[in-house]
């Protein structure tokens, strides 16, 4: 019972994280109808941001925290406006293809400005171990799913009452009528390009904190896309728990099948789950899938 637990327990904190670069994914899906397989750089470029902040600058928590994520922003609405908006209207797959050229220069900008060797996101915090009876985690594991669960609530009641929140559902549904209805659709996509970054950049430090930082850290959005699959590619809350649900079969499958098993679970798992409901657990039937 305690292998099970404490498999469950780390599972649940690396599918937070997973989560929370899911919902990216699916807030960008949601406003612009577009997968940005630039996902798990942008996670990773947020987090070297952070590290040169710590090393370079200060190790305070906040500054660092604040500093990266205000970067993130920045840098979200620069491929928005510098790199996305100039592709309004061609075909999705040359927007796509567009998507994964912008991970190629992200993945090979870390070489270039920073180095190839892993680090450690030192902030003083998120490292020291809280006991539960036999059971520990980490207090940067706990808080990371205090962090999901407070994005999901906070991302259900903005789309449910905040008007920006309506506009985005109503461009997403139908971005010409949308716009004929006066919905600034650049403001909505600008600002879903932005939140995205925001939230993958909270992902990518979280997980610096608890383990480490290397180039290799771009696979978290390989590792999470199977997440917003499995949760709806339009359903940003859902793709929040489909990481957490990924995490946990992960884990489980790697302590118990083996560890060449863990690698494959999720995507085995969206097989099953695909066949049954090919929207998502909690997407919309008469979505379209790139």
């Amino acid at each position: 019972m305690r292998f099970f637990l404490e498999l469950a327990l780390s599972g649940l904190a690396v599918g937070a994280v997973y989560g929370l670069v899911a919902m990216g994914f699916a807030v960008i899906y949601k406003a612009t109808g577009l997968v940005n397989f630039a996902q798990g750089e942008l996670t990773m470029i947020i987090a070297y941001i952070a590290w040169t902040i710590q090393t370079n600058l200060t190790g305070n928590v906040a500054v660092v925290t604040v500093g990266a994520l205000g970067a993130a922003l920045l840098l979200g609405l620069a491929i928005e406006r510098v790199v996305m908006r100039p592709m309004l209207g061609e075909p999705v797959f040359a927007t796509v293809m567009v998507t994964i050229a912008l991970a190629v220069i992200l993945r090979s900008s870390i070489n270039f400005i920073w180095d190839a060797y892993p680090h450690g996101l030192d902030l003083g915090v998120g490292r020291s171990v809280v006991r539960a009876g036999a059971v520990g985690i980490r207090t940067g594991q706990i808080a990371v799913v205090a962090t999901l669960l407070a994005m999901l609530a906070g991302f259900t009641l903005f789309f449910r009452y905040s008007r920006f929140g309506i506009a985005m559902r109503a461009v997403a549904a139908d971005d010409r009528t949308a716009l004929l209805m006066g919905v600034s659709t650049g403001r909505v996509h600008a600002a879903a390009w932005a939140a995205s970054a925001v939230i993958s950049g909270i992902a990518g430090i979280f997980f610096a904190v608890s383990y480490d930082l290397s180039p290799t850290m771009f696979q978290l959005g390989l590792k999470s896309f199977p997440a917003t699959i499995l949760g709806g590619l339009d359903a940003v809350i859902g793709s929040g728990l489909g990481g957490v649900i990924i995490g946990v079969a992960e884990n489980l499958a790697g302590g118990y099948l083996g560890s060449g098993t863990k690698e494959v679970a999720g995507f085995v798992l969206i097989i099953v789950i695909l066949m049954v409901r090919p929207f998502g657990l909690f997407g919309q039937r008469d979505i379209e899938r790139v």
